[in-house]
């Protein structure tokens, strides 16, 4: 899509909590419309992802505390992990109770990334890496203005 240019003045006076917003709707839309191909959430993706990444070191209650901090509030974790469990993507093992990934768990986690990929090369298009990287450390340094956490997920 086309965007219109304007002067830099015309820019700088732009409510910066209006394009993130609209930022972040767009880009959460166009990632949760491809994994819901796959029939996941979000909280699904990154339980795929943590679990694929440790696998037999994360236990419901460890993964669950975990992802809480990224979650909507209200997320059901353990409405996630029994979905992936019954797909037969996700298995507890072990005294321990952890988790890992079935074959069909990483198959499945393979394909979301491939959809989360897309999204990505999609929002990312005529964006240069260099415009990309200084995007993310100005809302780093706004968020670490205003007292936030600006480590990296």
């Amino acid at each position: 899509m086309a965007m219109i240019d304007y002067p830099d003045d015309v820019i700088a006076a732009q409510a910066m909590g209006y394009w993130t917003d609209l930022a972040a709707r767009a880009i959460m839309g166009a990632l949760r419309g491809q994994l819901a191909v796959e029939r996941l959430t979000q909280p699904h993706w990154w339980t795929l992802n943590h679990v694929s990444g440790s696998p037999d070191s994360w236990t419901r209650t460890t993964l669950a505390q975990r992802l809480g901090e990224f979650a909507e509030e209200g997320t059901d974790f353990g409405a996630v992990f029994d979905d992936l469990a019954d797909r037969g993507w996700l298995r507890v093992g072990g005294s321990d109770g952890t988790l890992a990934l079935t074959d069909e768990g990483e198959a499945g986690r393979l394909r979301a990334h491939e959809r989360n990929a897309k999204a990505h090369r999609q929002m990312r298009e005529g964006v240069p890496t260099t415009d990309y990287v200084a995007t993310v450390n100005v809302l780093r340094r706004m968020v670490a203005n205003l007292d936030g956490r600006t480590d990296l997920p």
